[in-house]
């Protein structure tokens, strides 16, 4: 049986369980309520991950954007169209070359009362910079920030250690979001990580660890209250399962509907399905400390053995645009003049011959095991593989394990899955911090080249030098092969028509705040 048709078995049995399901609850028969109407105001969102954490400067895991979006505010924001707008901060300038002032919204508290001013930005960014920052995977972002320095009760000065062209846009990301302090110094870190506390339009009630978190309104936002009555994140890894919830109508969105599943949503009459491009982009990473991945020919080879088009035409069923480099072309720095590639396995053949590796070695491709989408995907390619005489050996892992443990610390085999959203929009954020060496994500690779490119774009505003310096590393990337680049995402969300106001975001960070229910 082919992993398509296991997906048709599966789909057929979610279908069939949610019909007798329904019936049992009584959403389906003429005249009864659904367990969607049942719960009034209220709004039940599915997703695939807990990201265990909901400290900002632990995680930067999208599912945490998913929640964490709606109980924190950062200085600035950015909304489902992409565009930075005033968050915290009303407005801000750079007073000196090495100096941006923010003017901060004044009357805003914590959700336990305490107020937000410059005290707490300071001690947010003194923490993040600081020895809790370097546990997680945030610090890195930031590192160009020498201090914050308060001004007045609601102005700041971020002094610059270095020149970051991305700094205002990195000020709208996850581990930029204002903590509390006093709440922080009197329970600690730990305790603040599953009992989060924000100034978002949504506070914490309650959280169970991979089970589900539960949010009630905050009425005093400072952008209004929210129109819905309460929000509960469930966290359900298994995609036909997420499917099944919302056609049962126990949830009300579902983040990550798979392909295999796109048409079972979209042909039921209580469901929307909403497709939005996105700024992440899929590849195959290749570890070169990992033999036979240290050999260029190798790592070519493998790109040209993979018809990747023909892989996204089927398998995504074209919800995924190809790309060149590993980054979208919505990111700053992207040049639309590469291409990828050519699929050819002939050359594919030549190539591992030249490098002397032998019909029938094994190469073990590691990913993380939640993505259907990847897993079908990966299965293609182990055929496309075998043609050209490699065994490809799937090793999938628990995701969390995957991101915090396996990748940071080089444990995956000679070739990898990863994902990256590009969530700054420019090529800076995933070339410094996935090719610069020594860094979170990169434990092995280096190369002198990639680092004075990488240098070059950020020594610099000048933006038609930084473009310049950009174009160079993709090219040197691109010649070395360190990356697979597959494809650009295209997310899938779930949504019961009872839901009002939802827009689909590129970034998973949905926002409650405009959202409504009938």
């Amino acid at each position: 049986m082919t992993s398509r048709a296991h997906g048709a078995v599966r789909v057929g049995l979610a279908v069939a369980l949610c019909a007798v399901m329904t019936a049992m609850l009584g959403g389906g028969p003429a005249g009864a309520q659904s367990p969607a109407h049942s719960r009034g105001r209220s709004l039940v969102i599915v997703q695939a991950q807990d990201p265990q954490t909901w400290d900002p400067i632990a995680t930067f895991l999208l599912s945490w954007g998913m929640v964490g979006s709606n109980l924190f505010d950062g200085l600035l924001d950015r909304g489902p169209d992409l565009v930075l707008r005033p968050g915290l901060a009303t407005s801000w300038m750079w007073i000196r070359p090495d100096v941006l002032q923010f003017k901060l919204r004044k009357g805003v508290k914590f959700h336990n009362g305490e107020p937000v001013d410059a005290d707490a930005v300071k001690f947010t960014f003194d923490r993040l910079l600081g020895p809790e920052g370097a546990k997680g995977p945030q610090q890195g972002n930031y590192k160009s920030i020498d201090h914050v320095q308060v001004v007045d009760p609601f102005t700041v000065n971020f002094v610059m250690k270095t020149e970051d062209p991305v700094i205002v846009t990195k000020l709208a990301g996850y581990g930029a979001m204002i903590v509390p302090p006093k709440y922080i110094q009197e329970h600690g870190s730990a305790y603040f990580g599953s009992n989060p506390v924000g100034t978002g339009p949504f506070k914490f009630v309650e959280y169970r660890k991979d089970d589900h978190l539960t949010l009630a309104v905050n009425r005093d936002y400072w952008n209004g209250a929210p129109h819905v009555s309460a929000v509960t994140y469930r966290f359900v890894p298994e995609a036909a399962t997420r499917v099944a919830e919302l056609q049962a109508g126990r949830a009300d969105i579902a983040q990550g509907i798979p392909v295999s599943q796109a048409e079972v949503v979209k042909k039921d009459a209580n469901l929307t399905l909403m497709p939005v491009g996105s700024p992440t982009v899929i590849e195959i990473r290749f570890d070169p400390s990992k033999p036979p991945a240290g050999d260029v020919r190798f790592r070519k080879a493998v790109i040209a053995s993979i018809d990747v088009q023909t892989i996204i035409s089927t398998i995504l069923q074209g919800y995924g645009h190809r790309v060149s480099t590993f980054q979208s072309p919505l990111s700053f720095g992207n040049d639309a003049s590469m291409k990828p590639y050519p699929y050819d396995p002939n050359q594919a053949k030549q190539l591992l011959a030249e490098a002397g590796i032998k019909p029938g070695t094994e190469v073990t491709l590691s990913f993380p095991s939640n993505n259907a989408d990847f897993r079908e995907a990966a299965q293609a390619m182990g055929s496309y593989l075998q043609a050209v005489g490699l065994k490809l050996v799937l090793q999938p892992f628990e995701q969390v394990t995957y991101f915090s443990d396996i990748l940071p610390h080089a444990k995956t085999g000679p070739i990898y899955e990863f994902g990256w959203g590009g969530w700054t929009l420019d090529f800076d954020n995933t070339a410094y911090l996935l090719y610069h060496k020594g860094e979170y994500w990169n434990p092995v690779f280096s190369d002198s080249e990639v680092e004075r490119y990488l240098t070059q774009e950020r020594t610099t505003n000048d933006q038609g030098a930084r473009r310049k310096a950009f174009f160079a590393l993709d090219h040197r990337l691109y010649d070395l092969a360190i990356d697979f680049p597959l494809w650009q995402t295209v997310n899938l969300w779930g949504i019961n028509k009872r839901v009002r106001g939802f827009v689909a975001p590129p970034d998973d960070r949905v926002r409650l705040l405009s959202i409504d229910v009938q």
